[in-house]
């Protein structure tokens, strides 16, 4: 458990008060006392904002804590925050509630002495949250038995019961204590709680019958009506709606977003249960509670003779039966007073005000003695049977000055407790300085400070004081009222320099006193208070014959607080100034006999928003918490003291004598260290255990020389420790590296070793083999020819034949010659098998029309050699080049082809332009937009042309064709696509003839003609002498035309 708490602190170390010295521009300072100007409430405020923005909520004044309300978590109380600080010394740690808890916790431990710890603080700073924290953290960290922990859970489960009896919603706090509760926590000798006591001081009873615009009654009557079980409503007569009850509908807020009214009931129910409420208990408790509800209902009206009646007794009724009383008594009691003489009793009616005022002055005792009992009921299941001596540590949580626009008997009241507080707290801080010096063997130097013990005179003063004064107005003969006990305080104690009124202050003061108000000039600054109100709430009669109802009910616990023996006691009961007085004095003596701590809690802003700093609002509370005069008594003498050996221990690096270790006496070490730093006579003071140190500043210099000279320490540290790492890491790696040096060498020569003898055989075996390669495969030869092949086929591959063209192919060894060939042919195969299925359908028409004309034309005509890499095209007429007429003359029939020819005509041989087209059943020779001739295929002969490269071709037609007009001379450019694409229409075998020298061709019936092919000089086209066309175009033919016989 140490090891894992030391774990945890290690990381804050640097975040004591000296290390967090290094950060005090940007966070403040974590003590107020080392505050250069520590005098000037704007530097406090600026402290104070600094490390509230930083979100640090907690500073010293010495060892006064002060908090500031984040509203908001900041996740500082966890389970592990509390093992952090638990048995840390003081300072070592950054401010913090567990500081002071644990502080408290172990010097009750180590000097067996009863302490205190007293939390204050207006609504809503946070009083009671830190003191739910300081529970938890004795609760938690404290050593614990498993019979103990009863006592320990009824400890802290008293806190939900009193909240809901004690809290309330005001417009500054949604759970504002609305009274003052100290607790005694028990320990025995071990440190192990083991019960507590519970005091409480003036219950705001006011509350009850009447609450601000905004504001609401105490928590536990809207907790029953919310989370009450349906059963139990109807048997206290209750329903859900709280705006049907006047105590809680007044202030027309009966519910809060902010709370939960429902949940808060489970918690007081399963507290209830713990700290060993029975059935009767809860039953006449809700009974109480349900009662004060229906009497805040009852309604009065007046007669004719001007008393109070009252017209519907419903209420009475449920009152009567939660209560245990007769009806008829309480319904006489509320609108009756009896009066008693010396020897006679006379009952008289109310007035309408009068029984007003009864009935809601019976709800106030009810509620009020009721909560008494609560507290007392929680001490019981707290009391510890042992009575053996324990010490125990006090909780305060009470509220703190108050000042409002209109401030009452409560604010004086309150006022005055924190007056007497203060007084308290500057004696005992004095003391504890003065005891301080004087142990340390320092002249004490007398400190000026406001000494308030005249304004608490001025209160409490007996015969004299306001309360007397008051006291002496409530019980005088005679019409008194608030009028006349102000007047009555201008008479007595109007002379006083701490007392104003209207009537007593000057020109400028008087404007703002009211003829009913009196002002105080405390500690912490001038209150104006009103006077309406202060004799009634400082009576708080009930009167007699309500008094004899109550005492005589059936309720166990009304039983309990209006005991039989108040009716014959015919003393007039102290008054509620006395009572608050004497309860003060009484606990005033409690906190002197301890030893004390105090948190100081401020509020930052009226609107609960977390991170809004309220600087007007928070000058006030400081001024009001008397935290400057705290701060400037504690800072008279000394700002800084520290024992030696922590002293030295954090500074001794700034002097060469004392580093890196001091030998000797740590006085003498801090002596020697200062003296070498520079601190001046009048900067310090050496005690007998401790150094003084007077100003900030000089600590601050010290500080800051420390986080200079850490740096260079923290450098050559590191720089050393750093080497002595890396020569060990580098002699860890030398020997590792020789190491394996040495294994790896004889690895790797028993390797080569191996390959060696390896190699040896394997050369063998190879030779062996190659001799034997032509023999039968056997054990002699079996390896290499499995190589040899292998071998063979591993290099066949980047020899492959890429194209069917490509004939290339490795050489094969002469045993595997067979195997090759069969290889080859596979692998041509695919190629060829590849490429055909790769060819698309246009390019494999292309390649038949090619392997066509290759039957026809190849090695027979010139110019073919030529047309091979010349692919054939599908036409050389567009059909936009053909005339519409002749597209309509062919009707359904498709052009297959068409090219442009010269046709020689049968008269003359002249030269004309026509265009040859083929379809799929004839051809045509077209002029323009004429079908000059028209030649089916079923009539074609044949078609002839030269061997030269001439583009002639003769289209012979049989002489029994219908129509004949001879065969047709043509010429074009493409001679050999031409004719292919015409075989291929034809579909006829040997249609065409490749001829030498000349041909034959039919012109007409009788006339046939000869052309008669040669080479020329020219290439041109005439007609000769003889009637011959001579076409020179590297050749020449003849036509010659004759009569057939």
């Amino acid at each position: 458990m140490e090891s894992k708490r030391e774990a945890a602190r290690r990381p804050h170390i640097r975040l004591h008060v000296e290390g967090a010295l290094a950060a005090r521009d940007r966070v403040g300072v974590q003590d107020f006392v080392l505050l250069d100007a520590h005098t000037s409430e704007s530097a406090f405020l600026d402290n104070l904002r600094k490390r509230f923005r930083e979100d640090l909520i907690y500073t010293y004044i010495g060892t006064l804590l002060v908090s500031v309300n984040p509203y908001q978590e900041l996740g500082i109380y966890t389970l592990s925050q509390m093992e952090l600080y638990q048995g840390v010394n003081f300072f070592e740690l950054p401010p913090h509630v567990y500081a002071i808890a644990d502080n408290a916790y172990r010097m009750m431990c180590s000097e067996r002495t009863n302490h205190l710890i007293l939390i204050s603080g207006e609504s809503g700073a946070g009083k009671t949250e830190a003191s739910k924290k300081i529970l938890q953290y004795f609760a938690m960290t404290c050593p614990m038995t498993d019979s103990l922990e009863i006592a320990r859970d009824r400890l802290l489960l008293s806190n939900p019961v009193l909240e809901a009896f004690g809290n309330a919603k005001t417009l500054r706090n949604d759970n504002s204590s609305r009274f003052g509760k100290y607790m005694d926590i028990q320990f025995d000798f071990k440190g192990i709680p083991i019960g507590g006591h519970i005091i409480g001081y003036l219950i705001e009873k006011s509350r009850v019958v009447y609450q601000n615009h905004g504001e609401r009654n105490f928590h536990i009557f809207y907790q029953l009506l919310e989370g009450g079980e349906e059963e139990l409503l109807a048997c206290l007569g209750l329903e859900r709606d709280p705006q049907l009850y006047r105590y809680l509908a007044q202030a027309h807020v009966a519910s809060e977003s902010s709370m939960n009214d429902r949940n808060d009931w489970e918690t007081v129910s399963n507290a209830f249960a713990v700290i060993d409420f029975t059935e009767g208990d809860l039953e006449n408790l809700f009974g109480i509670i349900a009662s004060i509800l229906h009497l805040g209902n009852v309604c009065f009206r007046e007669n004719r003779q001007g008393c109070a009646t009252i017209p519907v007794i419903k209420e009475i009724k449920w009152i009567a039966k939660l209560l245990g009383v007769q009806p008829a008594a309480l319904l006489e009691a509320l609108t009756h007073r009896k009066i008693e003489a010396q020897t006679e009793e006379v009952i008289c009616p109310l007035t309408l005000e009068n029984s007003v005022y009864a009935r809601d002055a019976m709800a106030k005792a009810v509620y009020g003695r009721t909560f008494t009992w609560l507290v007392n009921k929680i001490n019981a299941s707290l009391v510890n049977k042992d009575f053996t001596k324990k010490t125990v540590i006090g909780l305060l949580d009470i509220y703190g000055f108050e000042v409002f626009d209109k401030n009452g008997f409560e604010q004086f009241c309150i006022n005055y407790c924190n007056e007497k507080l203060q007084q308290l707290l500057i004696e005992r801080t004095l003391k504890a300085e003065q005891a301080e010096y004087e142990m340390e063997g320092i002249e004490w130097e007398p400190i000026q400070y406001f000494n308030n013990k005249i304004i608490c005179d001025l209160v409490e003063e007996r015969h004299k004081g306001i309360i007397s004064i008051l006291d002496e107005e409530c019980i005088r003969p005679g019409p008194a009222s608030d009028l006349s006990f102000l007047e009555k305080l201008e008479e007595k104690v109007g002379k006083h320099a701490h007392f104003q009124t209207r009537k007593l202050a000057g020109p400028t003061g008087r404007k703002r006193i009211g003829w009913m108000e009196f002002r105080l000039f405390h500690y912490a600054g001038e209150v104006t208070y009103c006077t309406k109100g202060f004799l009634e709430k400082n009576n708080d009669l009930l009167y007699r014959h309500l008094k004899e109802v109550l005492c005589r009910c059936r309720n166990a616990i009304l039983k309990e607080c209006f005991l039989a023996a108040e009716l014959e006691n015919r003393r007039r009961s102290p008054t509620v100034g006395t009572q608050f007085k004497t309860s003060l004095s009484s606990l005033l003596e409690i906190l002197i006999s301890k030893e004390p701590s105090y948190i100081r809690c401020i509020k930052p802003n009226e609107r609960k928003e977390p991170s809004r700093f309220d600087d007007l609002l928070i000058r006030h509370q400081i001024k009001y918490l008397g935290l400057m005069e705290h701060l400037r008594v504690r800072r008279a003498g000394f700002a800084y003291r520290r024992k030696y050996e922590h002293f030295l221990q954090r500074y001794k690096s700034l002097c060469p004598d004392t580093w890196p270790h001091w030998r000797g006496p740590p006085a003498e070490g801090v002596e020697r260290l200062i003296k070498y730093i520079g601190y001046k006579p009048e900067e310090y003071k050496l005690g007998r255990t401790k150094i003084f140190i007077r100003f900030p500043r000089t600590l601050f210099a010290t500080e800051d020389a420390f986080e200079f000279s850490k740096h260079q320490l923290v450098a050559r540290i590191q720089a050393t420790y750093k080497a002595c790492l890396e020569r060990r890491v580098y002699v860890r790696k030398r020997q590792a590296a020789i190491k394996l040096e040495t294994n790896w060498r004889g690895v790797l020569a028993r390797k080569e070793a191996e390959r060696r003898k390896w190699a040896v055989l394997i050369i063998r075996r190879f030779i062996k083999g190659f001799i034997h390669r032509d023999k039968p495969l056997g054990p002699d030869n079996e390896e290499f020819v499995v190589f040899v092949r292998k071998n063979y086929i591993l290099n066949l591959r980047y020899h492959v034949p890429r194209t069917v063209l490509d004939k290339r192919w490795l050489r094969p060894p002469g045993i595997l010659q067979h195997a090759s060939d069969l290889l080859r042919k596979m692998c041509v195969r695919n190629l060829v098998r590849k490429y055909c299925r790769g060819i698309t359908a246009e390019r494999k028409a292309l390649m038949q029309q090619k392997a066509v004309a290759s039957a026809v034309f190849r090695g027979k005509k010139e110019g073919y050699a030529e047309s091979l890499n010349k692919p054939f095209a599908n036409s050389r007429i567009d059909e936009g080049d053909i005339n519409p007429k002749v597209l309509q003359l062919l009707g359904s029939e498709k052009i297959q082809y068409g090219i442009p020819v010269i046709k020689y005509d049968r008269k003359g041989f002249k030269a004309r332009q026509r265009q040859l087209l083929l379809t799929q059943s004839a051809a045509y020779v077209v002029e323009l937009a004429r079908v000059k001739q028209k030649i089916e295929y079923a009539a074609l002969r044949g078609v002839t042309t030269s061997n030269l490269s001439d583009g002639f071709l003769i289209l012979h037609v049989s002489p029994g064709a219908s129509k004949h007009k001879g065969d047709a001379i043509l010429q074009c450019e493409h001679v050999i696509e031409a004719v292919t694409k015409l075989v291929m229409l034809v579909k006829k075998e040997n249609l065409v003839h490749v001829v030498q020298g000349s041909l034959q061709f039919y012109i007409s019936p009788g006339r046939e003609g000869t052309i008669v092919f040669d080479t020329g000089p020219e290439e041109q086209i005439y007609k000769d002498k003889n009637g011959q066309l001579t076409v020179p175009r590297r050749g020449l033919f003849q036509v010659s035309v004759r009569r057939k016989s």
